[in-house]
Parts: C-alpha cells; sequence; structure tokens
C-alpha cells in the first residue's frame, strides 16, 4: 500500500465533499441517539457501515474490473 501523498487540493475537495456527505447523514440521523459521544460514535459507525462503505467498495471493484 503507497503511502498517502495527496495534493492539498485533492485534500481540500475531499474535505468539501465529506462535510457535504455529513451534512446528508446528519439530516437522517436519528437525533435522540446523538446526545452523547458513543451515540455519535455509533450512529456514524452504523451510517458508514450501511451506506458509505458499500458504494467504496463497489467503486474500487469496478476500477480493478476496467484495468483487466
Amino acid at each position: 500500500m503507497r503511502s498517502l501523498t495527496m495534493s492539498q487540493e485533492k485534500q481540500e475537495r475531499i474535505k468539501a465533499c465529506l462535510q457535504e456527505l455529513a451534512t446528508l447523514l446528519y439530516s437522517e440521523a436519528d437525533k435522540s441517539q446523538l446526545i452523547d459521544l458513543e451515540g455519535i460514535e455509533k450512529t456514524v459507525r452504523s451510517q458508514i457501515l450501511e451506506l458509505v462503505s458499500p458504494e467504496i467498495a463497489l467503486f474500487l471493484l469496478n476500477k480493478k474490473q476496467e484495468q483487466k
């Protein structure tokens, strides 16, 4: 695995995308669970596992298949 040496421009773009994603995920979150660090962590983990990770994995799989 290569080290993460990403340009400042790409890092800023990722941050902007993540802010937008966080806003969308927050709008769908159960606000009653966001009262303490444990609830926030569980909510974030659940959303990442259910919504974010599968999309990233699918993207990477498609990229790998394109290389063949």
